[in-house]
């Protein structure tokens, strides 16, 4: 049994002036870089955020590998130059610069074609005094080396900044077309020492404790997926995020993963972080808000919360099996739903002892339990 949200999450803190879009939710973060701004992005807005990166990004800097490799570049004078990531861009400059090398680094670099995977290593480059000759739409890698390859490389020298891993496939296709490569790695993706705070998170998903679980690289999906794995918990780890549990990505690269896995992502139109803080915000509000009037006062179910807004009584979170028959109740509009009918949509309820039982559990747990009535000898519905 999981340990419960509240105890590995980081208690939500709403900021005042800004809407509570996300009050209710909770929400999952796997990401290392960045993470405290997303953190306190979902928290401002009402949510409470549970933390776990999946991966941590390790800078190379200081590395004898990179600086090896930052020699070999500086003497080959590539022909091209392909950047993958402005943070890689980055970190390449300021290692350079710590070798003192710079200069010698930003001259092969200016007089080589420069490509670019999007917006943001663009922005690095131009940042470092350099321009570049291209970039993808797509922002994907494959999508650059299609650009790189519609050139003839036969006998050329192309240095690659790596995304923190060696992909031999992307590498292949470079030699394949006749051209020399050398890989420049700036940082690298590193586990977590102890697995049991991923656990944690992968647990409240298949649990049903977290709402949604964001995502902002693809090798941190893998990660996930891969941890999940490695402890038997992958089968039920996708079933939740198929079904009850959703997934945001900041971008399509990120999501790919997961449509591997048969998880459909929310995914933001532009491919940045404020837009998928955006974009979650605003699906949550649309899709997984449900309203009701009933006969004590309207009803919001926001996440796994909910309240009755016109009342004096605290919100309340319900577990997910009181979760579950209420959400069926609400959604029946005041239709009365047999015993039948819900033990159907109830996997966890196999006899009509086990249905009253939890009918008795919801209305203890809510501020307002007359909301929740019976049918003599046909069933129950939401008094409206």
């Amino acid at each position: 049994m999981a340990q419960q949200v509240q105890e590995g999450a980081i208690p939500p803190v709403s900021a005042p002036g800004l809407p509570q879009t996300l009050s209710g939710f909770r929400i999952g973060v796997t990401s290392d870089r960045r993470s405290e701004e997303l953190i306190a992005a979902f928290e401002r807005r009402g949510a409470e955020v549970m933390h776990s990166p999946a991966l941590r990004i390790t800078s190379l800097t200081e590395s004898i590998t990179l600086q090896q490799d930052t020699n070999a570049v500086i003497a080959a004078k590539p022909d091209f130059t392909i950047i993958t990531t402005a943070y890689g861009m980055r970190r390449w400059a300021e290692a350079a610069d710590t070798y003192g090398t710079w200069g010698d680094l930003y001259e092969v670099l200016q007089n080589s074609s420069i490509l670019v995977r999007g917006p943001k290593a663009r922005g690095a480059v131009r940042a470092a005094g350099l321009d570049d000759d291209g970039a993808a739409e797509d922002e994907r890698t494959d999508t650059v080396l299609d650009m790189l390859l519609e050139q003839d490389i036969r006998g050329k020298t192309v240095v690659f900044q790596l995304h923190g891993m060696l992909n031999h496939q992307q590498v292949f296709r470079v030699e394949q077309a006749g051209a020399k490569v050398l890989t420049v790695m700036p940082y690298t993706w590193s586990k977590p020492p102890e697995d049991s705070d991923l656990l944690k998170m992968i647990d409240a998903v298949i649990e049903r404790q977290l709402d949604m679980v964001t995502f902002t690289a693809a090798p941190a999906v893998d990660a996930f997926l891969g941890v999940a794995q490695q402890y038997g918990k992958r089968e039920d780890l996708v079933e939740a995020l198929q079904t009850d549990v959703l997934s945001a990505a900041v971008g399509g690269v990120t999501a790919n993963p997961l449509a591997d896995a048969g998880i459909e992502a929310v995914i933001p139109h532009r491919w940045r972080l404020g837009a998928m803080i955006k974009k979650v915000c605003d699906h949550l509000e649309t899709h997984h808000i449900l309203r009701a009037e009933t006969a004590q006062g309207p009803m919001e179910i926001r996440g796994h919360q909910v309240e009755f807004p016109d009342s004096s009584a605290d919100p309340v979170r319900l577990s997910p099996a009181p979760l579950t028959l209420l959400r069926e109740l609400v959604m029946a509009g005041g239709t009365v739903l047999s015993r039948d009918q819900l033990l159907a949509v109830l996997p966890l309820c196999d006899s009509e002892h086990a249905l009253e039982m939890l009918i008795s559990r919801l209305r203890k747990s809510l501020p307002v339990s007359e909301v929740v009535g019976t049918v003599v000898k046909r069933g129950y519905r939401l008094v409206v």
